[in-house]
């Protein structure tokens, strides 16, 4: 392992975190980019289980930059397997709680503009806890993906009173030391980072900037990801979804009286009437369907209790290349 050699007690320590996954394409130019940023102390990597040559591009880059006197520390965790970006971020909080002033929070794809940390430094000396950098453009993504999104933002909004949701702020974010340990300290299994930071009620400042083209690789999030995290956030903020099944039951109970009561009164004025197999198959259908939804999302909460009930850790480190 390289070993670089710096206090921790020197003033002003920012340190960007960074989760990686298959991203050999770019991340030799990722570190570049960070690492020019004045103010950055320190850049932690975190592995998540890439199936390419991003581990060993980054510790022969900290090799051969390792005679930089003046290049801010280059530390790389290298988790046993892909545990999800949740779950990397969470690591990198964890190794940087308590060893710094701030973290910044920033994809390592180069779609997040390094640059842009500048910016953020200065809204937190000015007294921002939490600086969120916000999309103001959706050029890039297919129609369904922007419409998806947006739909999720209202309909997560409506849901959860709490905290309200910013559509187009991601992960790109700077966080000062008390946020880092608010988030370390909460340990839920399915984890919205989105939903993590407000809820906490720091301040908040908005910075706004345009997302840059993908230089290479691809993206590993499609809409099955996109839908399973969206269920996520809803699901971790909100127990309306339950208490509206128990609505829509008593309204189908209620509506199922009264057409009740209706054949009864039919019948004594008509006589015995024969029923339809047509209309007796769409209620049963029906009614099984909204029975079936209806366990469905119960089955969800409690799968989530289920799995946060092992109290299993969030990651495994196999190695961390760069520490002091």
């Amino acid at each position: 392992m390289v070993s670089q050699v710096r206090k921790v007690s020197d003033p002003s320590q920012i340190w960007v975190v960074a989760a990686c996954f298959n991203e050999e394409a770019v991340i030799c130019q990722f570190l570049e980019r960070v690492l020019s940023i004045k103010g950055v102390s320190r850049l932690v990597l975190i592995d998540d289980g890439s199936k390419d040559e991003t581990v060993s591009q980054i510790r022969n880059w900290i090799v051969r930059n390792s005679d930089r006197a003046a290049l801010p520390f280059v530390t790389l965790l290298e988790l046993t397997r892909n545990f999800g970006k949740e779950a990397a971020m969470l690591a990198g909080l964890d190794y940087a709680n308590g060893q710094c002033d701030a973290v910044v929070l920033i994809d390592s794809d180069l779609q997040h503009p390094p640059e842009l940390i500048e910016d953020m430094l200065q809204a937190w000396r000015d007294g921002a806890e939490i600086v969120t950098a916000v999309r103001d453009d959706k050029d890039q993504e297919s129609i369904i993906k922007v419409t998806t999104a947006a739909w999720f933002y209202k309909v997560f909004n409506r849901l959860v009173d709490s905290i309200q949701l910013k559509e187009g702020a991601g992960d790109y974010r700077l966080l000062s030391a008390p946020v880092v340990t608010a988030l370390t300290q909460m340990r839920e299994f399915s984890r919205f980072s989105k939903g993590l930071l407000p809820w906490t009620g720091y301040r908040s400042v908005e910075l706004s900037y345009r997302r840059a083209t993908r230089l290479g690789g691809t993206s590993s999030w499609n809409l099955l990801k996109l839908w399973r995290y969206a269920l996520d956030g809803i699901f971790s903020f909100s127990v309306l979804p339950l208490k509206v099944w128990s609505l829509i039951g008593i309204t189908v109970s209620f509506v199922s009286l009264f057409y009740a009561i209706w054949i009864i009164f039919i019948t004594v004025i008509n006589g015995i009437d024969v029923p339809g197999y047509a209309s007796l198959i769409v209620a049963v259908l029906f009614l099984g369907g909204i029975q079936l939804i209806g366990i469905g999302v119960l089955g969800d909460y409690i799968g989530r209790i289920y799995v946060d009930t092992k109290a299993r850790p969030h990651y495994f480190i196999r190695n961390i290349y760069g520490e002091d």
